[in-house]
């Protein structure tokens, strides 16, 4: 692909991410945001986690290949992790799909660190409730450090960035593809060999507008609490699993701690699909009432971790998550990745956390030989 003209729809950290890689390799590469800045929206609204494979004790392949990503994201991006905390996971008495013991066979299957917790914290613990409390080894990322030092890589790799801009249609056009963009409300019409749509919630936006076939996603309003914890939990990351599942984070960009619950953090639900009328992810988000249900996962988890209680609210950062149908059944986040879809040059790219970008990028320059 050396000397090709790419362009990418989407400027969060896979968009940008995949910017650099391709401009490495020779590519003149130019970054469409619909936002004005950029990694601003699922980037930024998340857990910050990186993870360890703690996470998918029901998917094998999951655990795995975040073991593998763990240490090449913290060492790529070294400034951005924050690994100043303690990170603790706590396995239900009840209501788990899998006990303490399973939980730590597990760990040791794919080589993730994991002994008992002290005393000290096993203490914090509902013990009516709680099964096993276990020490792992987890970081979480400032999403604005992230943010600024891709800028910086961008810059360097002489990637051109556009923000208010959005790929509305792409055709075919000769040996390439034509683009239809609306860029700070004007529309404009350019030309690529290759286009990364890598918009995540709004993959299939480009696709319905360009009247191509819609890839069967599910989307989720959600709602992630930002809270101050008591001082006993100020340098402490807990996740509860797995089954009635909530985890408190450190969130390094705002200097707080994310609260998040597997029942409450989704609001509702809808899906893409060829049977219905496309849904803009975007319009819904911007049509959400967003009505916090704080009050809801605090007298859940505090049920199992008493001293939550004294948690202080701040506010509420909202955003569509988007997976794939077939991740319910055993909680997998693999990757997205569709080349030539419905055109040639047309590869429409999504991960499910902020590590899959290897495994995203692995798989694009083996089909798509980059080098």
């Amino acid at each position: 692909m050396a000397g090709k003209n790419v362009a990418i729809a989407g400027g969060g950290f896979f968009g940008l991410y995949l910017a650099e890689q391709l401009a490495l390799k020779g590519c003149k590469v130019k970054v469409y945001e619909k936002s004005s800045e950029l990694m601003s929206r699922a980037s930024y609204v998340n857990q910050a986690r990186v993870h360890n494979g703690y996470h998918y004790p029901r998917s094998i392949l999951t655990a795995l290949r975040s073991r593998l990503s763990f240490p090449r994201f913290v060492n790529e991006f070294r400034d951005c992790i924050d690994d100043d905390f303690d990170k603790y996971y706590l396995v239900a008495g009840s209501l788990s799909k899998v006990t303490g013991e399973q939980f730590r066979r597990f760990c040791q299957r794919i080589g993730a660190e994991c002994e008992e917790a002290p005393s000290s914290v096993k203490r914090l613990v509902n013990p009516a409730l709680i099964d096993s409390v276990f020490t792992t080894r987890e970081y979480a990322f400032d999403s604005h450090k992230l943010r600024d030092v891709m800028l910086q890589r961008l810059s360097a790799a002489n990637v051109t960035i556009v923000t208010d801009a959005v790929v509305e249609i792409v055709r075919t056009s000769g040996d390439g593809l034509e683009l239809v963009t609306t860029i700070s409300g004007q529309s404009e019409t350019s030309y690529a060999d290759h286009l990364f749509n890598c918009t995540y919630s709004r993959i299939n936006y480009l696709l319905n507008r360009s009247e191509l076939e819609l890839i069967p996603l599910r989307h989720e309003m959600t709602e992630m609490c930002l809270v101050e914890v008591p001082d006993e939990f100020k340098r402490m990351g807990l996740t509860l699993m797995c089954g009635p599942f909530f985890s408190v984070m450190p969130f390094p960009s705002a200097q707080l701690h994310s609260f998040s619950h597997v029942r409450y953090t989704p609001h509702y639900e809808w899906s893409d699909s060829a049977k219905k009328p496309y849904e803009d992810a975007h319009i819904k988000f911007e049509q959400n009432t967003h009505q916090s249900a704080w009050g809801y996962m605090l007298r859940d988890a505090q049920r199992y971790i008493p001293g939550l209680s004294e948690c202080q609210y701040q506010r509420s950062i909202w955003e569509v998550k988007t997976i794939l149908p077939r991740s319910d059944s055993d909680d997998s986040r693999p990757i997205l990745f569709r080349a030539n879809h419905g055109l040639k040059g047309l590869h429409c790219v999504m991960g499910g956390k902020i590590d899959n970008i290897y495994d995203a990028l692995h798989e694009i320059e083996r089909v798509i030989e980059l080098s």
